[in-house]
């Protein structure tokens, strides 16, 4: 399943430095011709492509970018040093556009790559430069070049990572909302979801990862029950589910056959789906007792082969350890 994540920023390379305008002057040395030194390069805004980062979310807090300007040349032929370099890590699949024209400046996607996106500007000439056998003290020097400003529109189709699934009204949605900024229709009724929400999950040092609720799982979805197989569809681009189970719902009052009935959509629509990564999660745990839920993860355990998570999203308990076992599990399918 694919979506699209934009940043829209602004990248300005670094101005070059002035020449300088210096003679020589030593003792018995009266006429020391010129040795202003030139101005070094401004510095470029590179951007390159890094694997590990899956969403623009870093680069859309910082929205600006700039490299250092050159350093101005000095007296005794001392060139001035270059501006460092700015460089901009993207994931790859980013593309380039122009924000005034929306035109396409560049595709990074493949890794390793790495595309100028400003230039620095050139270095002026020191009056060393212009010195001739007619003009032996020149009086000339050149500035710097400006360097370059741009608006730009990063944009990067994403798959989703993480499927959050489960039957309707078991808190897919109120998950995906409480770990990202998505916002979908929230209620307590089934079907309240009728498209798959996405959003950014970022869980810290540069880590992130793209997380969808998929909606309209009951029985026979395989055949078109409920939303059926509309998205079923979606489920297969995603490598890690997070399977969702309401031990108290009063639609589906048994949670283990709630999960084994899942399982076995998946397993009909497509047997390769059953071998994917799978969290368990048991859902609204600020409303049961530590008895029921403990007697349910003592069932789910002969049917669920990984370890079973209890969670409540709207208090935002056991959140952050199901958000670390989803990203453990990317990492290990990432480095297969």
């Amino acid at each position: 399943m694919k979506f699209i994540d934009e940043a829209k920023i602004e990248v300005e390379s670094g101005n070059g430095g002035d020449g300088c305008m210096s003679f020589r002057r030593e003792k018995y040395v009266p006429k020391g011709g010129p040795n202003g030194g030139d101005g070094g390069r401004g510095g470029n805004v590179i951007f390159r492509t890094q694997e590990g980062i899956s969403t623009l979310l870093d680069i859309k807090y910082q929205k600006s970018f700039r490299a250092e300007r050159g350093v101005h040349g000095k007296g005794k032929c001392m060139f001035g040093a270059a501006g460092a370099d700015k460089f901009v890590d993207l994931p790859v699949g980013t593309q380039v556009l122009d924000i005034k024209t929306n035109k396409v400046l560049v595709d990074l996607d493949k890794y390793p790559m790495e595309w100028v996106a400003a230039s620095g500007g050139r270095g002026g000439r020191g009056n060393a430069r212009f010195a001739t056998s007619t003009n032996q003290a020149p009086r000339r020097v050149e500035p710097g070049k400006l360097g370059e400003k741009k608006g730009l529109l990063l944009q990067l189709k994403l798959l989703a990572d993480v499927g959050v699934i489960g039957l309707p009204n078991a808190g897919k949605s109120t998950l995906v909302a409480s770990v990202s900024k998505a916002r979908p229709k929230i209620a307590d009724y089934p079907f309240t979801t009728m498209t798959p929400n996405l959003g950014v999950v970022y869980i810290g040092n540069g880590k992130s990862f793209v997380i969808v609720d998929i909606p309209g799982l009951i029985k026979n979805a395989h055949k078109g029950a409920g939303l059926g197989i509309k998205f079923l569809k979606h489920i297969e681009r995603t490598k890690v589910f997070i399977h969702l189970v309401d031990i108290g719902d009063a639609a589906y009052n048994n949670p283990v056959e709630n999960y084994k009935v899942i399982r076995k959509e998946l397993g009909e629509y497509n047997k390769e789906l059953l071998e994917r990564p799978e969290i368990v999660v048991l859902t609204k745990m600020d409303i049961y007792d530590k008895d029921t839920v403990n007697a349910v993860i003592s069932e789910l355990k002969k049917e669920a082969s990984n370890k079973i998570f209890t969670i409540s999203a709207p208090t935002g308990k056991g959140l952050k350890q199901v958000l670390s076992e989803s990203w453990k599990m990317l990492r290990s399918l990432d480095k297969k």
